[in-house]
């Protein structure tokens, strides 16, 4: 990463310091998603968000949680921090700037990163299935709930939404599944 990105603060493992009573939401999605299907999961997110002040969560301190995917993850992140919100980044490799961001969506990840309040790596070398998957089990551990952008197929893709989403249930991690219609992939 160069040197104007911020360095991950924290070791994997390693749950950042948070407010005291502060609602913890993860995201997952597809990272396929055209520029319409990004509206429609924007409009939704932003829906879903903005619910939240409505319950109970209403004065808790909103915490998004991400791996700054393309995509989902980073339509997510600006909606956090454009609502208040903290951001709190877990990278799944040292190489992921340069072998999965790097000339697809630059501008908008390092802006991202920037502004997270937190940024920690999986403890990868080599970004890869094994990587997205440490990367989402350590947001799995630290949220309180989790937003999964995703179309209902499942696959046996390691680190993939719908593994993520398999992970989250088996752990009682309250999820919603967010595909909005007139939403594609590809």
């Amino acid at each position: 990463m160069g040197e104007d990105r911020k360095q991950p603060d924290a070791a994997a493992g390693e749950r950042p310091a948070s407010a005291v009573g502060a609602l913890r939401i993860g995201i997952t999605g597809h990272t396929d998603l055209g520029g319409r299907t990004l509206q429609l999961v924007a409009e939704a997110l932003r829906g879903y968000l903005r619910r939240l002040r409505g319950t109970p969560f209403d004065r808790s301190p909103l915490i998004g949680v991400s791996c700054l995917a393309p995509g989902t993850d980073c339509v997510f992140a600006d909606l956090v921090l454009r609502l208040g919100g903290r951001l709190e980044v877990i990278l799944p490799s040292a190489d992921y700037f340069e072998s999965q961001v790097a000339d697809r969506y630059e501008l908008v990840f390092d802006d991202l990163l920037r502004r997270a309040g937190s940024v920690r790596t999986a403890g990868w070398a080599e970004a890869g299935p094994r990587a997205y998957a440490a990367a989402n089990d350590l947001m799995l551990d630290s949220v309180d709930r989790l937003v999964a952008v995703w179309n209902g197929v499942a696959s046996h893709e390691l680190g993939g939404t719908s593994h993520v989403v398999r992970e989250a249930r088996a752990r009682r991690i309250p999820v919603t599944v967010i595909w909005p219609e007139g939403s594609r992939r590809g």
